[in-house]
């Protein structure tokens, strides 16, 4: 199988519970809930292409391509540095879990990295992933989207989105829950809305963008 990279590149992880770790980031082009084109923003099936800020289309962003597993495993590689401390690569996308797939995971673990996934959540993963970030969505009708993968290290919750089943979520088997303001010229609202969700629902904490803030991917 080839994989369909749209940038790969070394950066620290601005978000959630591994915030401020080096990691290799692999964005994978292409996702289930649109297809990451303007006009297309209200054709779903899931109402966060309405503001998702992130381009995932094609091959051509820096360290992106076309990549066989071999390929992809030494750019893995190269971006790394040399060093006892095991690669930590982050899967992210779009939709990483259209691609990712059994070899790849297998193949990273041949490396001795740690393989972490940012998903939505709906598609079943290749067993193995070290570190599961599930970042549910909504339908276009408003209703959750059913999710594959109800289990794994934190939930990511994008807010102020209407009619979130809090209480659903919470039965969940993940460890860490996070809420994350979205992003826009609505910012500030946003994170006042969710610093107030903490306060009524502390099992919650707030996850900021600090690679927006340090001016990096």
């Amino acid at each position: 199988m080839s994989y369909k990279i749209k940038e790969s590149f070394l950066t620290l992880q601005g978000e959630g519970a591994q915030a401020g770790r080096l990691a290799v980031f692999l964005r994978f082009a292409g996702c289930n809930n649109w297809s990451g084109r303007a006009e297309d923003r209200r054709k779903g099936p899931a109402d966060c292409a309405l503001w998702c800020d992130t381009d995932f289309v094609g091959t051509d962003g820096d360290g992106g391509g076309q990549f066989e597993l071999g390929g992809l495993l030494q750019r893995v590689r190269e971006l790394w540095p040399h060093g006892d401390i095991a690669p930590y690569v982050v899967c992210t996308g779009g939709e990483p879990a259209l691609q990712l797939d059994q070899a790849l995971v297998d193949g990273l673990h041949g490396l001795g990295a740690i393989v972490a996934i940012e998903t939505n959540g709906t598609l079943p993963l290749p067993s193995g992933v070290d570190w599961i970030c599930v970042s549910p969505k909504r339908s276009l009708d408003g209703t959750p989207q059913q999710l594959a993968v109800t289990q794994g290290q934190e939930i990511k919750l994008v807010l102020p989105q209407p009619q979130v089943d809090r209480a659903w979520l919470e039965t969940l088997d993940f460890e860490h829950f996070f809420v994350q303001p979205m992003d826009g010229p609505l910012q500030a609202e946003a994170i006042a809305f969710c610093m107030d969700w903490v306060r009524q629902y502390p099992r919650w904490r707030l996850s900021l963008q600090n690679h927006k803030t340090l001016g990096i991917r």
